[in-house]
């Protein structure tokens, strides 16, 4: 496997926006302004407790289709905090070093170093944290099962679950960003289109007519495309009216949890769609949420 010199990834991972919105199975999670974080939703593992968290850059929230969370934040010294549901160890984060970007999956943690190199804790009965061989990362996504990489030459590697081929991205190219959900795996391409693999019985792989899309998020089943203009695009299932999201304008950044979807607006409020058994989409009193790439 080729892979470039440390001092090269970590430049080509500064390009990368890091995550300030995430969703969970049941929580939400928003990074402000002054590196402290806010949370609200369900909290029976203790995921929301981050009033504490100061110097974080980014976040980021396990999802699932069912079962439970738990949450991480990465801090500006590139080391990792985590609080919530840890049976599996996915919250045994206190040692890592040099990351600069964060993905939380079902039972699991993903983290990218400086170097390229990707590291995993948890929960692997599927071969989901079997990452150690790889390099040249510049961004990882955890879907329920299976963990995705985006290598600096545009192409995705996968690993875990592929039991409805949401692991089939080898041939894939010119992808600038890639999302995992349940049993979905989605791809924006260079040119503003996005491609998507894995499960399709909700339709949540449906986006072969979007275009102009600037980012992507993945649900459990579901697919969010926030457009070039600031209105979001949504696919899949919608029992909860997680994909009523036609409205929204002025978006800067999206997340999309097990039911529940979030924007970021470019003042730096945010609005929710969707669930809202547990609180998670209480966001409306948002204020100061760090703005992407800033």
């Amino acid at each position: 496997m080729d892979c470039i010199s440390p001092k090269e990834a970590a430049l080509k991972v500064k390009r990368w926006p890091k995550a300030t919105i995430a969703a969970g199975y049941r929580h939400t999670v928003g990074l402000k302004s002054d590196g402290t974080v806010t949370a609200v939703g369900d909290n029976k593992y203790g995921q929301c407790d981050v009033s504490g968290w100061r110097d974080m850059v980014a976040v980021a929230a396990g999802n699932a289709h069912t079962g439970n969370a738990h949450t991480i934040g990465l801090k500006s010294d590139g080391t990792v905090v985590a609080v919530g549901w840890n049976k599996h160890d996915q919250c045994d984060v206190s040692g890592w070093r040099d990351m600069v970007a964060v993905a939380a999956g079902w039972r699991r943690t993903v983290g990218l170093k400086s170097d390229g190199t990707v590291v995993a804790v948890g929960r692997n009965n599927e071969g989901q944290c079997n990452v150690s061989g790889w390099c040249d990362i510049v961004a990882v996504t955890a879907g329920d099962w299976h963990t995705v990489g985006l290598k600096s030459n545009g192409t995705v590697t996968a690993v875990g679950n592929n039991r409805y081929g949401q692991c089939n991205v080898s041939g894939w190219r010119d992808i600038v960003a890639a999302a995992a959900g349940y049993l979905h795996t989605v791809g924006l391409k260079s040119d503003g289109t996005v491609a998507a693999v894995g499960w399709n019985k909700r339709d949540q792989c449906d986006v072969s007519g979007w275009r102009g899309i600037v980012a992507i998020a993945a649900g459990s089943n579901h697919t969010v495309g926030l457009k070039s203009d600031g209105t979001v695009a949504a696919v899949g299932w919608n029992e909860h009216g997680q994909c009523n999201v036609s409205g929204w304008r002025d978006i800067v950044a999206v997340a999309a949890g097990c039911a529940h979807t979030l924007g970021l607006k470019s003042d730096g409020t945010v609005v929710a769609a969707g669930d809202n058994e547990y609180g998670q989409g209480e966001v409306s009193g948002w204020r100061g949420i760090q703005l992407p790439g800033n």
